[in-house]
């Protein structure tokens, strides 16, 4: 029996074999990552999600004693321009009076402008004081009717079932007129 000539030449060329091995083996990764690519890429968060990722807010609007509520990833957030009265009664709590301990200055970067998410952290109920008129609770901040929390002008609870304080986001001013909730 004789060997064909390409046999022969095969046998003589053990390099030409290797490149076409590593060459398969490239190829197979190639195509391997060219399946998985998809199926990582759509773990990644939608546009939309990353769109309530962040809000900016126009706080140059806010009058001094007023109110407003902005929507960040769902939830409502309270930003209260703060008047004096309400800056002194929250510096000068009592610390062994709060249940979840606090400084009214760990929970603001500028005395004035209280920046909280409006969920009650009890059953999460969104808490009346945001309008004018509404009952705002025994310490002037907010007050959940649902089961009676009560909240001070920090934000901190004072009275009720909820056991921490309202949460404080992560915020940023980009201006003096201009805060990122993000």
């Amino acid at each position: 029996m004789t060997k064909s000539t390409s046999d022969t030449k095969d046998l003589q060329d053990p390099e030409r074999r290797d490149f076409i091995v590593v060459a398969t083996y490239a190829m197979g990764a190639v195509g391997a990552a060219a399946v998985a690519w998809p199926l990582i890429d759509q773990m990644n968060p939608a546009a939309d999600t990353l769109a309530l990722a962040n809000t900016e807010v126009d706080i140059s609007k806010i009058a001094e004693g007023q109110s407003i509520t902005v929507k960040w990833r769902g939830k409502p957030v309270f930003v209260r321009h703060r008047t004096a009265d309400e800056i002194a009664r929250a510096e000068t709590a009592n610390g062994d009076d709060l249940r979840d301990p606090q400084p009214d200055d760990a929970r603001v970067q500028r005395p004035e402008l209280l920046v909280v998410v409006g969920v009650c952290t009890h059953l999460g109920c969104v808490p009346l004081g945001q309008k004018t008129g509404e009952v705002r609770g025994d310490y002037d901040g907010w007050f959940c009717p649902c089961h009676g929390s009560h909240y001070d002008t920090s934000g901190r609870i004072r009275k009720g079932p909820a056991p921490t304080n309202l949460e404080v986001p992560p915020y940023t001013f980009l201006s003096d007129s201009v805060i990122r909730i993000g």
